[in-house]
């Protein structure tokens, strides 16, 4: 299996998750974060081998115009951490699905990742978030 034929999991909050094994997701931004954050200048990532929760802050993303606090959309523990971000945190806007990752999770409940968005209600989302734009630039 391709890294193309992976499914990916959305959230509200501009998070994805891949599965890349057994019970392990691979978490990041999306490209939408990415270019709304504008250049991406420093990234923080969690410590390896922590336990997380759905909901914790696992990282924060430091750009030219603000901050992101990244959460962890799923429970379980920090297997690993992308810590080429911390010379290079750039890749998170070069490329948020593939070298920008920032952390993969052992999944303590994967039936967490059924409360996520698919790749199709994150289009959605996507497009109701440019169509309130265009229509506040507007009034």
């Amino acid at each position: 299996m391709t890294e193309n034929d992976m499914k990916r999991y959305y959230t509200e909050e501009h998070e994805w998750v891949m599965p890349i094994g057994k019970d392990i997701i691979r978490l990041g931004i999306t490209e939408y974060a990415a270019k709304e954050l504008g250049d991406v200048v420093y990234v923080e990532l969690p410590e390896a081998d922590s336990s997380v929760s759905a909901g914790d802050e696992v990282g924060t993303v430091e750009s030219t115009k603000s901050a992101s606090v990244i959460f962890s959309p799923v429970s379980g523990k920090i297997v690993a951490v992308n810590e080429e971000l911390e010379d290079a945190p750039e890749l998170v806007n070069e490329g948020p699905f593939k070298e920008g990752w920032m952390s993969e999770i052992e999944l303590s409940d994967a039936s967490e990742l059924e409360e996520l968005l698919s790749e199709e209600d994150y289009a959605a989302l996507i497009a109701e978030l440019a169509e309130d734009e265009a229509n506040a630039e507007e009034e």
